[in-house]
């Protein structure tokens, strides 16, 4: 009790219950409480600290829900610690792609650099959690670590104050893209504006809330500023759905300086921003539209491109103002993340290895695009090693819809740029080439020679 009376008397401001837990965190960290020891009760720290009993009770929950402490009815309250140790994973040395000449090109796929011993390890953990774990409905309380957990997955992401009240986990990207949706959308016919070119997911997810799709033009950097203000004034729109950072499907970055032009249009205006920013691998190159717009800004990403789309885990981050209809949206629509899956997702996201991985996936993802390089920079390619999918636009004699049929006749199959305009809009004859490490190095080089032999002949020659 010393201990952390001593250390409680160092904290100089901040609300007491924060003092209480920030002395206990201190105290273990400094090694003067460890595993398994059992921490005073409630009342006898209240009187030696002279505060009330609800402030300590307080501090311990929040230390509780962050897993640092765990409670044991008629027991008390301890310093926890892993129940099974962490085993030695097995990862690959060399990841065992397929040789194939059928190569899908439609979505990134990973290669298993050691993410499947890590999500065995992670289950086989699991069946060691209290049986409440595996018995109750999920609350917010209760997935509290598992927010933790994302906010350090988030680390490298510029997102302004964030606490893990301000998160709500969600079944994959698509699914917190249309929780913030319901969160934001009001009336019978609200407006969400996306890019020209965008991720199919948002027309998908405003049209299942009756809403309508307008797009805004789009230049080298992005969104045009002047074009999205008078849009927006035109259709009194409530919300802009963009991809900043690795836009899909171009592979374009939206630079701090036109982000800031961009965040002053919706706050004149006061519509909301949804950043999808489940395509990037390496760390943020601006701040996110949440760091620019506190009261207007959200964030979405999974870890579905960078370590396993398995789980079908996402997250969306809510301006703090914002975060109480967040959750109502998750708890009305379907409660919140099966329990099971919450504790999985806190186990990868605390454990060092898992960030490791995520780097080899993102270097294997490199050698392939290195090879894709090699075979189609002589033409209009659009690509950076950190991102999983190429933009390809095609020469003159070329459609896309021509280049698609041609390419899967040769065993390739690609996304048309089609696919990321609105029913009613315009789309260059481009193709976006998702990496699949799936297949063999030397499979996905010869589909890409398959291809790079197709654009060296179109079907139709323009005459000089």
């Amino acid at each position: 009790m010393d201990t952390i009376s001593h250390r409680y008397g160092l904290q100089n401001s901040g609300p007491k219950y924060r003092a209480v837990s920030e002395a206990i965190r201190a105290a273990i960290s400094a090694g003067d409480l460890g595993q398994g020891d059992k921490l005073p009760p409630v009342r006898d720290l209240a009187w030696q600290l002279k505060i009330t009993p609800g402030t300590v009770a307080r501090a311990y929950t929040i230390l509780t829900d962050e897993g640092i402490l765990q409670a044991e009815v008629g027991r008390g309250t301890f310093v926890a610690g892993p129940t099974r140790p962490i085993t030695q994973l097995k990862w690959p040395t060399k990841y065992a792609a397929e040789d194939t000449d059928q190569v899908s090109l439609f979505s990134p796929r990973l290669p298993d650099v050691g993410q499947v011993s890590l999500l065995r390890d992670a289950f086989a953990r699991l069946s060691d959690r209290p049986p409440e774990d595996l018995l109750n409905y999920p609350t917010a309380r209760a997935f509290a670590p598992a927010r933790q957990a994302v906010i350090r997955w988030l680390e490298g992401t510029v997102l302004g104050p964030v606490s893990n009240e301000d998160i709500v986990l969600s079944h994959g990207g698509q699914s917190a893209i249309s929780l913030v949706m319901q969160a934001v959308l009001k009336g019978q016919r609200p407006v969400v504006l996306v890019e020209e070119l965008s991720y199919p997911g948002f027309r998908r997810a405003a049209e299942l809330l009756r809403a309508d799709v307008v797009s805004v033009p789009m230049d080298d950097q992005g969104i045009v500023p002047e074009s999205l203000e008078n849009i927006a004034r035109r259709y009194d729109a409530q919300l802009l759905c963009t991809s900043p950072e690795v836009h899909n499907p171009t592979g374009l970055h939206t630079p701090a300086r036109r982000r800031e032009r961009i965040a002053e249009v919706a706050r004149r205006i006061g519509f909301h921003i949804l950043e999808d920013d489940c395509y990037r691998l390496g760390r943020a190159k601006a701040p996110s539209y949440r760091a620019l717009l506190p009261e207007q800004g959200w964030h979405v990403s999974s870890f579905s491109k960078c370590l396993t789309p398995s789980l079908r885990v996402g997250f969306a981050v809510a301006p703090e103002r914002h975060r109480a209809n967040l959750r109502r949206a998750a708890e009305h629509g379907f409660f919140g993340l099966a329990c099971p899956l919450a504790h999985v997702t806190q186990d990868i996201l605390t454990r060092d290895e898992t960030f490791a991985l995520m780097e080899k996936v993102r270097l294997v993802f490199g050698d392939y695009v290195r090879v894709a390089v090699n075979a189609l920079g002589g033409y209009d390619l659009n690509w950076h090693e950190d991102i999983p999918y190429l933009w390809l636009r095609l020469p003159d004699g070329w459609r896309a819809s021509t280049f698609v049929q041609a390419a899967e006749a040769q065993g390739v199959q690609l996304r048309n740029a089609d696919e990321f305009a609105l029913r009613n809009g315009s789309a260059p004859h481009a193709v976006r080439l998702a990496i699949n490490a799936h297949v063999s190095l030397g499979s996905f080089e010869a589909a890409m020679q398959r291809l790079r032999d197709l654009l060296d002949n179109p079907p139709e020659r323009i005459a000089v």
